[in-house]
């Protein structure tokens, strides 16, 4: 399932203004479910949209760090990752040999990816359990995908 999400996620751009859109789209699910995250956006090493809204902290920044480097590592969501340890019978920290200050194999980090020029960035969220992390980057993206579709980007 994991694996089709990102197969399925595939954008045909992702420019600054997608970045934007992307980034509201997340402030506008996660202030309707009342969620206490934070949300980063990047294109390579730039960030190109970053939020805080409350009941997050400065904690939350530090897994967006560590997540979005497990996506810039290995070219696929953190939780991907980590599920794949897991499928192995081992976790990520015991098996990845990665500094776990600086690498966490976490939901809640997922790859942009653009046709013909693969992953270009990421889009992290993190503040509430792995999974819902995960399935908010997701349904955002999913969003974004179906703007495009309609016209609208």
């Amino acid at each position: 399932m994991l694996e089709a999400q990102e197969a399925g996620l595939l954008l045909p751009r992702f420019t600054y203004e997608d970045a934007w859109t992307l980034g509201t789209l997340l402030v506008g699910l996660a202030r309707e479910r009342r969620a206490p995250v934070a949300i980063d956006i990047r294109r390579g090493a730039q960030q190109l949209f970053h939020c805080a809204l409350p009941g997050s902290s400065a904690d939350n920044d530090a897994w967006i760090d560590r997540k979005r480097r497990v996506v810039e590592r290995y070219g696929e969501s953190s939780f991907l990752v980590g599920a794949r340890f897991r499928a192995k019978g081992t976790t990520f920290e015991a098996s990845s040999r990665l500094d776990p200050d600086r690498y966490a194999a976490h939901g809640g980090s997922f790859p942009v990816a653009v046709e013909g020029a693969g992953v270009i960035g990421s889009v992290t969220v993190s503040g509430l359990p792995q999974a819902e992390d995960h399935a908010l980057v997701v349904e955002a993206l999913g969003l974004l995908l179906s703007s495009y579709d309609a016209g609208d980007g």
